[in-house]
């Protein structure tokens, strides 16, 4: 049987690897946003972080960098996506496109994206509002404004 929720020792495992994900982005000069894949044991298949600045990519978001990462699978419907921020509706689309069933979020505080659509079509998606990720959003917004606003587009 499929395993269909989300478990929370997974999702706080799966948030502290992302976090290390967004915290190397922000090392590199980047935008701190982090994700990992993780199969139904907890294990981490794949990570990636925010790379748009350092590879001059607007697609290279950390979900996307992540999925990229993962390669070529055969069990996107048995994996949870984990990133400490609301996903994007490009990385919405991408998670949904792969089938992806379960996402953990660390936080929507600082910026919503698309998570009506993981509703929409069945993904489970569970919010931590996490405040190291609250923190490391607000953080980039203080310290690098216009940064922020070309990534959110504002």
């Amino acid at each position: 049987m499929m395993f269909m929720h989300i478990d929370p020792d997974h999702a706080r495992l799966g948030l502290d690897a992302a976090i290390e994900q967004a915290e190397k982005g922000w090392r590199e000069g980047g935008i701190p946003i982090g994700s990992v894949l993780m199969n139904e044991a907890g294990i981490i298949v794949a990570r990636g972080h925010n790379q748009r600045v350092q590879s001059g990519d607007p697609t290279a978001h950390a979900e996307v960098d992540c999925i990229r990462n993962a390669g070529r699978r055969r069990d996107w419907k048995r994996l949870t996506l984990v990133s400490t921020l609301s996903p994007c509706p490009m990385c919405t689309g991408t998670t949904v496109l792969h089938k992806i069933p379960r996402v953990v979020i660390g936080e929507h505080r600082t910026y919503m994206g698309a998570e009506h659509w993981f509703k929409e079509t069945g993904v489970i998606a569970l919010v931590l509002d996490d405040p190291r990720c609250v923190a490391l959003m607000e953080r980039m917004i203080r310290e690098k404004p216009d940064l922020w606003a070309e990534d959110i587009g504002d």
